[in-house]
């Protein structure tokens, strides 16, 4: 199979540690094509091609946009692989599966039950959105690991989902392009304790406990080589 591209959108903000360790995890255990950047560029990147945008709206608003535009960008291969700058892959794939975390109606239960929001709310509409396209009890893909995604599907759910401020892009889209998958539970690590699940591929992060906590500590031991994604003396 043919690598993918690699698109990340990234906000503006200081030197970006986690992004520097996804990186050096995605160059040694994710195959992929080119890597790119969306919003901002950290001073120490390197050899990756970048899509400067103005980052004015919230972070649910400012990714959308850098989806759109990288589904927009002819250069990017029609098929390519989404991941945020906390996302790290901790094994060595031959392909990026395709990954969900169970019934949208379980997350929204989970979510309800400890916050409100505009990230909960941004939940129900998306179901409700998907509900009027014929899917009554719908798979969540809010995980955090990396999504492989058409160009084509996913402008399609973000066409659909035009009218929301918070949209489950990943959910709308894998759910429209009925991409199925395997369930698996979110590996986001919140905490610095050292109780997390190591066996896992995947690992996500926190800024505090990336820089702070157990599962910081082992991602860095694990990922100590810079990638050719850095520039040497940074």
């Amino acid at each position: 199979m043919e690598a993918r591209d690699l698109v990340v959108p990234v906000r503006e903000g200081p030197s970006n540690q986690q992004l520097r360790y996804a990186l050096r995890s995605w160059e040694e255990n994710l195959p992929h094509r080119h890597v790119w950047i969306v919003g901002y560029k950290p001073a120490w990147l390197n050899g990756v091609n970048f899509i400067p945008t103005r980052q004015t709206g919230t972070k649910y608003v400012n990714t959308t946009h850098a989806v759109r535009l990288a589904c927009e960008r002819a250069e990017i291969s029609e098929t390519f692989l989404y991941a945020n700058d906390d996302m790290f892959v901790m094994e060595r794939l031959d392909e990026m599966p395709v990954l969900h975390r169970g019934p949208l109606r379980e997350a929204e239960s989970y979510y309800a039950a400890r916050a409100s929001g505009s990230y909960l709310r941004g939940m129900r509409e998306t179901r409700d959105l998907l509900a009027d396209h014929g899917y009554d009890d719908p798979l969540s893909y809010e995980l955090h690991v990396p999504l492989e995604i058409s160009k084509t599907g996913m402008l399609r759910a973000l066409d659909a989902g035009r009218h929301l401020d918070v949209l489950h892009k990943r959910t709308a889209y894998g759910v429209l392009s009925e991409i199925g998958g395997e369930r698996i539970e979110d590996v986001k690590v919140m905490h610095r304790q050292p109780r997390f699940d190591r066996s896992t591929a995947f690992l996500s992060t926190m800024p505090d406990s990336f820089a702070n906590g157990e599962v910081g500590r082992v991602i860095r031991s694990q990922f100590p080589t810079p990638s050719t994604y850095e520039l040497r003396g940074h």
